[in-house]
């Protein structure tokens, strides 16, 4: 009968030391999820902050093409309506220098074909000008149709990409609030039994 006394005092005794050190287990599980679920938020948030930024760089993007068309435009009626003025104020010099080369003085015939020259390479000097401004207007515009179209294309990405993000960070918020939620409960129960 001792002997049995003594199993069942050693059987509770060894039951008290185990419970302690198996709860400890569970809540150091426990511990470890929520922290791992910590860290899922934390990538979560780190991943919507990366795609923010990229639908920022998008949206930039889009506003250089838009003022680079904007600029280029202008460029190119500034030049047009230049390039007219040109031509019309050569047709104006142009016109009393031809009725000079054909008089019928020598002279003044050949002073005024050697003016037709040099007027004739002035406006074509002038022309060419305008021709590289005008090719360099229409390469700024090409360029910001195609910053437009690399940006609206980057920002339909960046916009998928942000809306799953916020979804998972959603998700894993969840998840997260829920385990933090039942450990506190469980801490505050055992805190009340005591």
């Amino acid at each position: 009968m001792k002997t049995k006394i003594n199993y069942r005092i050693l059987l509770m005794f060894s039951f008290f030391l185990l419970t302690p050190v198996i709860s400890k287990a569970q809540a150091d599980q426990k511990a470890v999820a929520l922290q791992n679920l910590e860290t899922a938020v934390t990538n979560a948030k780190a991943k919507v902050a990366v795609n923010e930024r990229k639908l920022a760089v998008a949206d930039s993007l889009i506003n250089a093409g838009t003022q680079m068309l904007a600029e280029s435009k202008t460029e190119i009626k500034a030049v047009d309506t230049e390039s007219k003025k040109l031509e019309k104020d050569n047709a104006a010099k142009q016109k009393p220098l031809t009725k000079l080369s054909t008089s019928k003085d020598k002279e003044e015939s050949a002073k005024a074909k050697a003016d037709l020259k040099a007027q004739e390479v002035q406006y074509r000097s002038d022309a060419k000008a305008f021709d590289t401004r005008l090719r360099a207007a229409e390469k700024k515009q090409t360029m910001g149709n195609a910053a437009i179209t690399r940006g609206k294309a980057a920002k339909k990405t960046a916009q998928d990409a942000l809306k799953a993000s916020q979804e998972a960070l959603k998700t894993v918020q969840a998840k997260y609030d829920a385990a933090a939620d039942s450990g506190e409960n469980t801490g505050s129960k055992g805190k009340s039994k005591k």
